[in-house]
């Protein structure tokens, strides 16, 4: 393992921060040391024997060996396999054009839909959301969504949005949103029922029985990113009561 990283955890690391291998980690000193295998989240990055901390946040670690930063940033870094929220913005001849708030637009082929073929169209158009996955994303290539799996199915991905609310958050309260055990998700669900969409680009789209209760729900989840969790507690507790 590296050198004082499970030691960090919980702790505020910055940019340059950085850990070594340990030799004596390997349990055959006759062998050469390899290091352990580490998987890096956000705000990580492998070199070598060296693990090097690429943004500020709080050091986040999951069983066995996944370690991420926890951050309250907004601008999102497309990666493969991740779904979001999308906006289509254009047509261009058998393409779509799909912002999703990174530094360039991506791309979504009209059969990239569940049970769409030549003669059989999706019916997306300019304006509409979209919810997606990534199937291409590097610094070389121009982004690519798809919203089917891998079995051709739409799995929950596809054209959606009708009536509900669109906005922003940071991608720290996304991650914690789509946890499985999320506290904030429960506390939500005693307040108002609703449904919810949540994009790892930072986008969350809700919806609930009246737009009253919609836009109470859309300054609730922009709050929870500022505060902590007695405070977000007393909060929805005063709005289940009707004191707000």
């Amino acid at each position: 393992m590296f050198s004082g990283l499970k030691e960090k955890v919980g702790e505020v690391l910055v940019p340059g921060d950085e850990f070594f291998f340990e030799a004596t980690d390997t349990i055959s000193l006759a062998e050469p040391a390899r290091p352990e295998k580490v998987v890096c989240g956000p705000g990580l990055r492998r070199r070598g024997d060296r693990l090097l901390v690429c943004k500020s946040g709080v050091l986040r670690h999951k069983q066995p060996n996944v370690f991420w930063i926890d951050s309250q940033q907004r601008r999102y870094v497309p990666a493969k396999g991740e779904t979001i929220i999308g906006i289509v913005t254009a047509k261009s001849g058998d393409v779509f054009k799909v912002d999703f708030g990174g530094s360039e637009q991506a791309s979504l082929s009209y059969l990239s839909f569940e049970g769409a073929t030549k003669r059989n169209r999706p019916n997306v158009q300019v304006g509409d959301l979209v919810f997606a996955q990534f199937i291409v994303a590097n610094k070389d290539m121009e982004p690519e969504l798809v919203c089917i799996d891998s079995s051709g199915r739409a799995n929950g991905m596809g054209v959606f949005g009708g009536g509900g609310l669109l906005f922003r958050v940071s991608l720290g309260l996304v991650r914690r949103l789509l946890s499985p055990l999320s506290e904030i998700r429960s506390d939500l669900d005693q307040v108002f029922p609703c449904e919810l969409v949540v994009g790892l680009n930072g986008r969350l789209w809700v919806k609930s029985s009246s737009i009253q209760q919609t836009l109470i729900i859309s300054n609730l989840l922009q709050s929870c990113d500022t505060m902590t969790t007695a405070q977000r507690r007393q909060l929805f507790r005063r709005v289940q009561q009707g004191v707000l």
